[in-house]
This record gives C-alpha cells, sequence and structure tokens, in this order.
C-alpha cells in the first residue's frame, strides 16, 4: 500500500500524492528503510517556503541519483493566508556534499537567467 512519508497515512492502490500534504507517496517499504535509517543518516541541505521550488530541487537531486526526502508541516485545512511553515529538503549524509554542490550549481544558473 502506497504511504505518506510526512503524515504517514496509508492509501489505496493508485493514489500518488497524498491530498493532505501534497507529498508524493512511497511504498511501506521504503518508508521502513528510512526509518531504519534514523535521524542521524539524513542532513538539512535546503528550506524553503515555496512548494514548487522543493520538488524542482527534490526531482533534480534524485535524477542524479542522490536520495531524498521532504518534511512539510504545513497544514492544508488552516484557514490563513500566505506560508506558515518552512519545507525542509534532507539528504543522506554521505550525499551531503554531492546534493549542496548541485542545489549551488542550480541557484548559480538560476541567477545567470534571470540576469539576462
Amino acid at each position: 500500500m502506497p504511504i505518506c512519508p510526512n503524515c504517514k497515512y496509508e492509501y489505496v492502490q493508485g493514489i500518488t500524492i497524498c491530498p493532505d500534504c501534497n507529498e508524493s507517496l512511497v511504498n511501506k517499504s521504503a518508508l521502513e528503510h528510512f526509518d531504519e535509517l534514523g535521524e542521524v543518516d539524513w542532513v538539512l541541505v535546503y528550506m524553503s517556503g515555496l512548494d514548487y521550488e522543493i520538488e524542482m530541487l527534490k526531482d533534480n537531486l534524485e535524477s542524479a541519483d542522490i536520495e531524498v526526502t521532504v518534511l512539510s508541516q504545513k497544514d492544508s485545512s488552516f484557514p490563513a493566508p500566505g506560508d506558515l511553515s518552512v519545507i525542509k529538503l534532507f539528504v543522506k549524509r554521505n550525499d551531503m556534499q554531492a546534493a549542496l554542490n548541485f542545489i549551488q550549481e542550480i541557484k548559480k544558473q538560476d541567477s545567470a537567467s534571470e540576469e539576462n
């Protein structure tokens, strides 16, 4: 069964995105693997209040074979405008430097394209 890595709710087959937190669902064995590693094996490499920015970085890092997990504490049912929490992007400790270099390169390219 697919499960949300953020809120830990289980969903029926065919559902791919958690309707509560918009996180991509994973299979239960992948989540158990993450829990086995523990917090000390994951390090924070980036924070943002923008969902699309985190998703873009996550997709790019995963395409570079860097395992990524996202922690979002946004509450989509909270009736207030604006972003009230930060979304955090974590990678495995041994991928930290590669992830930071990758993110820095993406940010550099974004800055260059904005200047042109």
